[in-house]
């Protein structure tokens, strides 16, 4: 960690714009500094410092932070010119294969929205038969709405099963606890948003 030394304008910039990141990802997922100084293992007046803009954390530093965050540590680099296309072509849908913790297996998660830094994340998703997340629960903040394109699938709220076929939605809150399952033998489509998302 160096702070002694005033950064380049630049470098300014570009830390702060970091540090907002930090603090706006940090609070979508309502972790306080606390827990994330304790998942990461970094002090608080660390990533304090670092939310303000006023630090310049090592890359290994970002990439702790990266991990207590759940995300890719790109994703703090995305730059604020980065195309504003509204538009987003079925080939050019970004693959989230390891990036959210809900794409796991062979499912396929796509993302439907330009990035993921707005208010709402629209995914593409696709499950094979015998997908099943349940055993790891996931509960973050925020609301969630699926809408099956084809095939079946189950949603299981706090262990309560919805089934859902062609046709049908569901909106629920993303803290309760939630899980998924295709258990059919076919595969399932599906477009998820979560609002905001907190991945």
């Amino acid at each position: 960690m160096t702070t002694e030394t005033p950064a380049p304008p630049a470098t300014s910039e570009l830390l702060a714009t970091v540090g907002n990141k930090v603090r706006t990802m940090r609070k979508a997922k309502g972790m306080t500094l606390a827990q994330l100084s304790d998942i990461t293992g970094l002090s608080q007046a660390i990533v304090s410092q670092i939310e303000r803009g006023m630090a310049n954390p090592s890359f290994t530093t970002l990439a702790q932070l990266a991990h207590g965050l759940d995300i890719p540590v790109g994703r703090f680099f995305i730059g604020q010119d980065e195309s504003r296309s509204p538009v987003v072509r079925k080939a050019d849908r970004r693959n989230l294969q390891n990036v959210t913790r809900e794409s796991v297996g062979e499912a396929v998660h796509e993302l439907l929205t330009p990035n993921r830094d707005g208010s709402i994340e629209a995914q593409w998703i696709s499950t094979p038969p015998g997908h099943d997340t349940s055993a790891t629960p996931f509960t973050h903040s925020g609301e969630e709405f699926c809408y099956i394109i084809s095939g079946r699938k189950d949603v299981y709220l706090d262990g309560v099963c919805y089934s859902l076929e062609e046709g049908d939605s569901i909106t629920y809150s993303s803290e309760i606890p939630h899980w998924y399952k295709n258990s059919y033998e076919e595969v399932c489509v599906a477009i998820w948003v979560n609002a905001p998302h907190a991945w």
